[in-house]
């Protein structure tokens, strides 16, 4: 069971928010919450309430133990942005450019995931292929040098 949930137009960077979002990315619930709680970010309390969000929904909804779930996908997309004008002498005006950021957080159950993951590593395991040795071309190259000396040899001759 996956469960979906997005914050759009989050007034922050999206370069910032990625750093957040690859720190939880793979990580069961409660790890993730301890370590969005004890991040230093500005992005990290927004995140925190997101994933808080999707663990209520997961156990409301859809009657699930959040210590099963974890997060298998987190997504940062670039949002709109706001243009604004920064005056300066000469009347010229430097634009100021305030990204935001879309977040998409997926909640997985792990029992499952991980079931499914195996079946198909099962299905579609490669055979191993095998390492052909090259020949030694020694033979050509030492034929080559020999006849590189007798070129030269005729050469000093004339």
């Amino acid at each position: 069971m996956e469960i979906k949930v997005k914050l759009n137009n989050l007034r922050t960077a999206p370069r910032k928010t990625r750093l957040v979002a690859d720190l939880v990315r793979g990580k069961k619930l409660a790890e993730a919450q301890n370590i969005l709680s004890f991040t230093i970010n500005k992005t990290a309390k927004n995140v925190l309430k997101l994933l808080n969000s999707a663990a209520a929904s997961a156990k409301n909804d859809f009657h699930l133990d959040q210590s099963n779930l974890f997060v298998s996908k987190i997504t940062v997309d670039e949002g709109p942005k706001l243009k604004r004008w920064h005056p300066m002498s000469r009347g010229r005006a430097y634009p100021i450019i305030k990204r935001t950021s879309h977040i998409c957080l997926v909640l997985s159950d792990g029992n499952k995931i991980s079931e499914e993951k195996n079946e198909k590593q099962a299905v579609n395991k490669p055979e191993p292929k095998t390492v052909q040795q090259k020949k030694p071309k020694a033979k050509k190259i030492i034929k080559a040098a020999k006849e590189a000396k007798t070129k030269k040899k005729q050469i000093k001759n004339k």
